[in-house]
């Protein structure tokens, strides 16, 4: 259960996600994280989103977190 549950959790950062600009001028992929930190914990660990897990509201995607988001649309059939 707690696989599905990481994986919707990313589902769910990539949907609700926008595009903005990083300190460097590269576009990155941002999500609010109002999701369990241990879950969020366990996303940053496989390396799917980045960032601080504590301080910031935010987070970003991963380029493997996105692709991985991608495939999990597919998944569960979401369009």
């Amino acid at each position: 259960m707690e696989e599905q549950i990481k994986e919707l959790t990313l589902l769910l950062l990539y949907l609700t996600s926008w595009k903005e600009k990083d300190p460097f001028g590269d576009e990155c992929i941002r999500a609010w994280k109002g999701y369990d930190f241990d879950i969020l914990n366990k996303l940053k660990d496989e390396n799917l989103i980045g960032g601080s897990t504590y301080k910031a509201k935010s987070t970003y995607l991963t380029k493997n977190g996105i692709e991985k988001a991608k495939d999990l649309m597919k998944k569960y059939n979401v369009n």
